[in-house]
């Protein structure tokens, strides 16, 4: 019986609040119909950053690892074959700016450098996107509450008259101030999720910028030969005597 009771209670509770909200949306009118969409927006666009903006989705834990283990030796060898093989499927942004520092052997660092810069900054664009659509909705949502409610209160004191009620008159203010509140009821949650993926974008990006400064300067060293390239070998010093065998001329 307890738990049967508990769950009518609970129906009731959400039936109670459905109606609420319901009432709401009907009082605000048109302007509380744009900030509900505004709300669904804003909350597909924060599903979609947690989802795309995960770690292992920009730089996975075992890349990371292996770009920060390289030293540019031959015992690296087989490290390094398995990082180009990594970087050549380019499925994360830390694999795709590896592959573009690799890509060009025998270039100059700075070059390399900055072809990567580029591709990184394109990269960075794409953590971006979305993040302007949560922009326009922090910033149209709170005006679109006061547009409501000032559109209220022009309608509640054209009814101003000696014989108005004033109860009346109470209950259509409050009732316009709900667009008001419902509009920073969305902005406030965006502008909390709009700095926190920035702060994460950036950090991601601080962290790109490491490793893949670590990764030129490893297959880029200044003075390196390219890959394949013999090194080439001093002349050799002229032996003593070598003119021996050379007429010596007249004095």
């Amino acid at each position: 019986m307890g738990e049967l009771s508990a769950g009518m209670n609970l129906a009731a509770s959400m039936t109670e609040a459905f109606g609420r909200t319901w009432e709401a949306l009907a009082v605000g009118g048109f302007y509380m119909l744009v900030i509900f969409l505004c709300s669904l927006v804003a909350l597909t666009v924060i599903v979609f950053k947690m989802l795309t903006l995960r770690r292992a989705r920009i730089v996975p834990t075992g890349l990371a690892e292996q770009v920060e283990k390289i030293s540019g030796t031959g015992q690296d060898s087989a490290r390094m074959r398995g990082l180009e093989s990594e970087a050549c499927r380019g499925e994360t942004p830390l694999a795709r700016l590896c592959g573009v520092a690799m890509s060009r052997s025998g270039a100059a660092q700075a070059e390399v450098k900055e072809a990567v810069q580029s591709t990184a900054r394109e990269e960075i664009v794409k953590m971006h996107t979305g993040l302007p659509i949560l922009e326009v909705v922090i910033t149209i949502a709170p005006l679109l509450g006061l547009l409501g409610t000032a559109s209220g209160l022009v309608l509640v004191f054209r009814e101003l008259g000696p014989a108005a009620d004033h109860v009346e008159i109470a209950r259509g203010i409050s009732r316009a101030l709900y667009t008001t509140i419902a509009g920073l009821a969305v902005a406030v949650p965006a502008v909390v999720a709009h700095s926190y993926f920035s702060r994460k974008i950036e950090t991601m990006a601080a962290r790109l910028e490491v490793m893949m400064n670590r990764v030129v300067s490893v297959y880029h060293a200044e003075g390196r030969p390219p890959e394949g390239t013999p090194a080439e070998t001093p002349a050799e010093p002229y032996a003593a005597g070598a003119y021996a065998g050379e007429a010596m001329p007249n004095e």
